[in-house]
């Protein structure tokens, strides 16, 4: 009986050993991006497994949420999550319920292993500069199966499932154009903050409205995140901004692409230096620079023009996105705009369209007109 009883004491080393060994065995199959230790978390589960220690050791993590297709505008927002946290984990996700029904999901850019390069590269440049508080610790790219574990209950406004809606701040401009897509924004990041539970997220400025839907959404659920705004990214040569949509464009429709930018800063112009308030004044400025070109480009032949249209030029409050009648000079205003590019017309023999093809581009912008302080 003593014997019997002694065996199984006697295998206790050996039986830790094989754990240890399956445990490290596991550890070296981890996914990291080539030629970095960027971990690739594949599930949700393996996300929270990552983050979990970190809470322990009082770890911030900053998250950068994207769709992929990486730009300098991404890169500007990671470092930004570099200098402010011990960890940034930077989401690579092409969210299906950002797309209404009749926009082309599957057009849009897939771009892992350039993405993954850029992740890696930009990682080694933050590990030399003793700036930055930390790096790029971890991508998180579920599949759609993971961030919607019901179903993905489809695209059209009357689709049955759980979804956040941000109201009424969500339904006008880009809300108005898009109907589900801020519904689609919400849902995604109100998953991706569960799933990586970041002590920041940081967000362009291009896409405005979504930063004053994703303010509304964290301070009306109380959620313990801080939400950092960067600056927009813009082409250097003519004032472009940055998006991961600029590749459908191609060169000819480019040479075009930012009369949206003009036109918002013919209005800014209106603004600050003829000191105009009124919406009149400052839309008007805009809208004048749109119909320029457009009658210029509607002159030339099919072969040669690159047509648009406008969505909307707004002048709006700046927390809510309402549209006002004159800027409060105590508060500012947000000064934003859509248009769409369309597909060219008739394009020379070669030509090189854009990424796909060049469907038709939807283009957005703004302009933060600040407050005018006293001494102006």
């Amino acid at each position: 009986m003593l014997r019997s009883l002694y065996r199984p004491r006697a295998i206790l080393p050996n039986h830790k050993y094989h754990v240890l060994r399956t445990l490290a065995t596991s550890s070296s199959r981890r996914e990291t991006l080539p030629s970095s230790p960027i971990r690739v978390l594949r599930s949700v589960n393996s996300a929270r497994v990552w983050r979990r220690p970190l809470f322990d050791t009082h770890r911030t993590v900053g998250l950068v949420p994207t769709m992929g297709a990486l730009h300098s505008g991404h890169l500007s927002l990671i470092r930004a999550a570099a200098r402010d946290n011990h960890h940034v984990v930077v989401s690579i996700y092409v969210n299906p319920a950002q797309f209404g029904p009749r926009e082309d999901l599957d057009s849009y850019p897939a771009t892992w292993d350039s993405d993954a390069h850029i992740l890696a590269r930009l990682d080694r440049e933050l590990a030399g500069d003793g700036a930055n508080l930390g790096r790029v610790s971890a991508v998180f790219a579920p599949t759609t199966t993971d961030m919607y574990p019901s179903g993905f209950p489809g695209q059209d406004i009357d689709s049955k499932g759980s979804f956040v809606s941000i109201t009424p701040v969500g339904e006008v401009l880009e809300g108005a154009s898009r109907p589900t897509f801020f519904r689609g924004v919400a849902t995604v990041c109100m998953k991706l903050f569960n799933i990586i539970q970041p002590t920041r997220v940081y967000f362009g400025q291009k896409d405005v409205q979504q930063t004053v839907v994703i303010r509304r959404m964290v301070e009306d659920f109380m959620m313990p995140t801080e939400v950092v705004v960067g600056p927009t990214e813009r082409d250097p040569t003519d004032g472009l901004a940055l998006s991961s949509r600029n590749v459908y464009l191609g060169p000819r429709r480019r040479s075009v692409a930012n009369v949206l930018f003009r036109a918002l800063t013919a209005a800014e112009t209106a603004y600050t230096e003829s000191r105009h308030l009124d919406r009149e004044s400052i839309v008007g400025a805009a809208e004048g620079v749109l119909d320029a070109v457009l009658q210029e480009q509607s002159g030339l032949a099919p072969e040669r023009r690159s047509l648009f249209e406008v969505d909307y030029v707004s002048l709006a409050d700046p927390d809510t996105m309402q549209e006002v009648d004159a800027v409060d000079p105590e508060r500012g205003a947000v000064l934003s705009g859509a248009i769409k590019m369309l597909p060219v017309e008739k394009a020379a023999e070669g030509e090189d369209l854009g990424y796909s093809g060049g469907p038709a581009v939807r283009l957005i912008d703004n302009i933060i007109l600040k407050p005018r302080t006293a001494e102006e």
